[in-house]
């Protein structure tokens, strides 16, 4: 039997098919279903188009295409045209990330015009949580940062930053739309940190968020600091509040790479159920 495919921007008006698409798996979509719940599919507000796959009039798969590129339930066929409408298009994003199988299929597609990349990070575990481990106690001096605390935190949030993605968000644009972000997740009640003589020794925040599940980032700890349990009681802390706060369930994607992390995350009550990949431009 033929089928017929399409692929298109979606429109304002096709926000419940997008949604719907989005629910099937809500802790791996979380980051674009927290945008698409906020702003709509309207490009201007969204910070990107969202691409419809369609099969036998049916929207079947998503992928969000802003300052990342990111496949949402996207099948074999759904990831040859989203490959092919973002080489038309050009590059314009900063990251290509997602679960781990559509993201490496849609980059082997795009590397030949793309590429090369910075960096790539093939596997990165996708940890989830619903229910805190009781070995770990929270650390009762991690809290929410206060909106005039943004000079403390910031220098913070640029380390982290710069650690993990290899340039400094202070470059291209001053950090304008950096520190808005965090500014955005402080006045949220979303940024967490211990704060030891007015300097942060541990941060993360709650990026993500929807009614059904929230995304952990930015895990740091001052180097100094390191190796003495922290980052143990300082998630455990901030899981407590995104569990009881935010949503049922919590998540985090984590680098393979960086055993130590994955080992602490276990321990307050993460388990691995699969795996995102990074493309870093």
């Amino acid at each position: 039997m033929l089928t017929t495919t399409t692929i298109k921007v979606l429109e304002p008006g096709e926000l419940d098919e997008a949604l719907a698409v989005l629910d099937r798996d809500p802790v791996a979509n979380a980051f674009v279903a927290a945008r698409v719940q906020i702003a709509g599919l309207d490009p201007w507000r969204l910070g990107g188009e969202m691409w419809g796959w369609y099969a036998d009039g049916r929207l079947r798969s998503l992928c969000y295409a802003g300052a990342n590129l990111v496949p949402v339930c996207a099948t074999t066929e759904a990831v040859r045209g989203f490959a092919e409408r973002a080489r038309r298009q050009g590059r314009r994003c900063s990251s290509i990330v997602g679960p781990a199988g559509p993201t490496a299929a849609l980059w082997s597609l795009l590397e030949p015009t793309w590429g090369p990349a910075r960096e790539i990070r093939a596997h990165q575990p996708l940890m989830v949580t619903r229910t805190p481990s009781t070995e770990v106690a929270p650390d009762p001096y991690v809290r929410r940062i206060r909106k005039d605390e943004m000079d403390v935190i910031m220098p913070a949030c640029v380390a982290m930053f710069t650690e993990e993605v290899g340039i400094s968000p202070l470059a291209g644009d001053g950090g304008l739309l950096y520190q808005a972000r965090v500014a955005e997740l402080v006045g949220a009640g979303r940024s967490f940190a211990r704060i030891e003589d007015g300097r942060v020794v541990f941060k993360a925040e709650i990026g993500a968020a929807t009614q059904q599940a929230c995304q952990i980032q930015g895990v740091w700890v001052a180097p100094e600091r390191r190796g003495q349990g922290l980052s143990e009681t300082g998630m455990a802390a901030v899981l407590r509040y995104a569990l009881s706060d935010v949503a049922p369930t919590a998540s985090l994607y984590v680098n393979d790479f960086n055993t130590a992390a994955r080992a602490s995350y276990r321990r307050v009550g993460f388990e691995e159920v699969g795996a995102f990949m990074s493309v870093l431009f």
